[in-house]
C-alpha cells in the first residue's frame, strides 16, 4: 500500500520533536497501531501510539531532560503518556505479555520489534513506521487491510482467552470496511467465547467498547450480518440479555437501544 499519507503524520511538529530527541539519545522510536492503520486507509487519525526499546524509567528520564510533561499511571504496562507541545502521545516500551489471562498480564521488556508485534491483537494493528517513513509489517497487515480482512495474530482461541475484550474489538473493526471480508471459521471461534467473556469483563468495559463502535466509518457492520440488515450478530442479543439480567440501565439506554435506530 502507498505510504505517502504517512509523511503528513511524520511531519507533525510534536512527533518530529520526539523523533529528534530519541535520535539524539541514540534510541529508536516508531509509530505503531491505530494511527498507522487509519492513515493507510486514508482516514483521519487522532491518537498516536509510539513504541521504543527504551524501558519506562529511561523514557521518563529522556522526557524530563527535554522538559516534556508526562503521566506514568500505566507504567506497570510499560506505557508513558507524553505531552510534547501539549499534544497527547502514548509511548510504550517493547514488551512481551507473559501468562496473560483475561485482562491481566505479566510484562517482560524486550528489544525485539517482532516480539512486540506478536503481542498485538490483529495484523493491521502491528504495523510500525519509523521517522524515515519505512514500514515494518511483520504479519502482512497491509495485505489484510487491502483485502478488508481482520486477522488475529496467532491462534484465535489463545488470543481471546488472553484478553476477552478482543471479541468486541473484532466486531468493532468489522466497521473499518464497507464490505468486510469475514473468515467464517475465525468468526465462529470469536462468537464461541461471548458468554465466557461476561465472567471476565465488567459491564462498563463492554459499554465503552460498544460506544466506540458507533464512531466507526461503517457502524452497522459491528451489529448486523453483512447484507442482512435485520439479522443481528449473536453478541448483540447476548449482551442485551446480560444487561437486562444485571439491571445495567446505562448500557441499555446509552448503547443497545441505539443499535436499531442506526438502520433508519
Amino acid at each position: 500500500m502507498k505510504n505517502n499519507k504517512i509523511k503528513d503524520l511524520l511531519n507533525m511538529d510534536h512527533l518530529k520533536f520526539l523523533f529528534s530527541i530519541f535520535k539524539t539519545n541514540k534510541s529508536e522510536i516508531r509509530i505503531v497501531g491505530g494511527s498507522i492503520r487509519d492513515t493507510l486507509l486514508e482516514r483521519h487519525t487522532k491518537d498516536v501510539d509510539l513504541a521504543t526499546p527504551l524501558e519506562p524509567i529511561d523514557i521518563i528520564e529522556l522526557l524530563e531532560s527535554n522538559n516534556i510533561n508526562y503521566d506514568d499511571f500505566a507504567i506497570q504496562y510499560g506505557s508513558i503518556i507524553a505531552y510534547p507541545f501539549e499534544r497527547k502521545v502514548q509511548i510504550t516500551s517493547l514488551r512481551e505479555d507473559i501468562n496473560q489471562i483475561g485482562r491481566h498480564t505479566n510484562v517482560v521488556y524486550t528489544t525485539s520489534w517482532k516480539k512486540d508485534a506478536a503481542r498485538r491483537d490483529f495484523t493491521f494493528n502491528a504495523i510500525y513506521v519509523d521517522q524515515n517513513n519505512r514500514i515494518f509489517d511483520y504479519y502482512d497487515g497491509q495485505t489484510d487491510l487491502k483485502n478488508n480482512k481482520i486477522k488475529f495474530i496467532g491462534e484465535v482461541d489463545e488470543r481471546i482467552k488472553e484478553d476477552y475484550l478482543r471479541i468486541y474489538r473484532y466486531f468493532r473493526f468489522l466497521a473499518l470496511f464497507d464490505l468486510p471480508n469475514i473468515n467464517i471459521i475465525q468468526h465462529n471461534i470469536v462468537e464461541k467465547y461471548i458468554h465466557e467473556s461476561l465472567n471476565v469483563l465488567t459491564n462498563d468495559i463492554i459499554r465503552q467498547e460498544i460506544l466506540k463502535m458507533f464512531n466507526m466509518p461503517y457502524p452497522l457492520n459491528c451489529f448486523y450480518e453483512p447484507n442482512q440488515k435485520q439479522l443481528k450478530f449473536k453478541w448483540v442479543e447476548i449482551i442485551k440479555e446480560h444487561f437486562i439480567r444485571t439491571n445495567y440501565e446505562l448500557g441499555l439506554n446509552k448503547c443497545l437501544n441505539k443499535i436499531d435506530k442506526i438502520i433508519n
